[in-house]
């Protein structure tokens, strides 16, 4: 793995914050990359400064603004988000490329034709496919550490965490971070009770799809869902008050418990919260 190319400039660390992106990532421990990417992992955590989120989400959209767009990178994001507990150290690469190709199949299913045609010229994102699927062959088990969510932190992702885990900090931060093997666990006891039920196959089949993207990760890993840029673009009493993980866990063990009202009121109230979020999206 190379060296960054695009270091960033003191001009982007002091622009504004970008609003409208959620996060949920996987931190592995540096012993689960193997050679020669752990030791460039551990040589870029030794040089002392690692970009921010903020960072990452403004390099993506300085390609969406070049003439012509470019809907992909050219080249792989050589830089990562580091954490350290209990004296293991933990790596989250972005894998920026790899995530642009991911996207652009949801853009597809997302929006009209004409609409995408607009945005990103047909020619690119032929182009896009077919180096996809040329890279595709070469790394068939390839995944991403990172999944975004856009103008929201999707439900299901709240199964993986608890309250115990928020961290909150106005102005700075609102995430949650919990060991892999507690995700895991919270998740696949979230699931039972929701195949049981009825009126919830929506959260299951996606609490599925995220239980076979963890499966992935070594055991040891941590588990984070940050808030991102909504920090920037919810108001401050909102954030405060914001219990989601616990309000979805109350939710789900009114459920188990057979209080299928309960469950109902408590299920709605966070939809209609997390809509209301959604809705920023079509604001003019």
């Amino acid at each position: 793995m190379s060296e960054p190319t695009d270091p960033l400039l003191p001009a982007a660390r002091s622009a504004p914050a970008v609003p409208y992106a959620s996060y949920l990532r996987v931190y592995e421990p540096l012993t689960a990359f193997p050679e020669p990417e752990r030791a460039y992992w551990a040589g870029y955590v030794g040089r002392g400064t690692t970009p921010t989120a903020q960072d990452e989400l403004r390099r993506s959209l300085v390609d969406l603004v070049r003439v012509p767009v470019v809907g992909v990178p050219a080249q792989e994001s050589a830089d990562a988000f580091t954490a350290e507990v209990d004296g293991v150290l933990l790596v989250c690469p972005w894998r920026t490329r790899l995530r642009g190709w991911l996207a652009l199949q949801e853009l597809v299913e997302w929006f009209p034709l004409p609409v995408l045609d607009a945005a990103l010229p047909p020619v690119a994102r032929h182009r896009a496919v077919a180096e996809y699927e040329r890279w595709r062959e070469r790394n068939p088990d390839a995944r991403p550490w990172i999944r975004t969510g856009v103008w929201q932190v999707p439900l299901r992702w709240f199964v993986l965490v608890a309250d115990e885990d928020r961290e909150y900090l106005p102005g700075e931060r609102l995430r949650y971070r919990t060991p892999m093997v507690q995700a895991r666990r919270r998740l696949a006891r979230a699931l039972r009770t929701l195949r049981e039920a009825e009126g919830y196959g929506m959260l299951a089949e996606g609490l599925v799809e995220v239980g076979s993207w963890l499966e992935e990760f070594h055991p040891r890993s941590m588990v984070e869902l940050d808030y991102g840029g909504l920090l920037h673009a919810l108001p401050a009493d909102k954030l405060a008050a914001d219990r989601s993980a616990r309000d979805l866990a109350a939710g789900i063990a009114a459920l188990r418990a057979g209080d299928r009202e309960g469950a109902a009121e408590a299920y709605e109230e966070l939809a209609e919260r997390w809509r209301a979020v959604r809705e920023r999206l079509f604001a003019n």
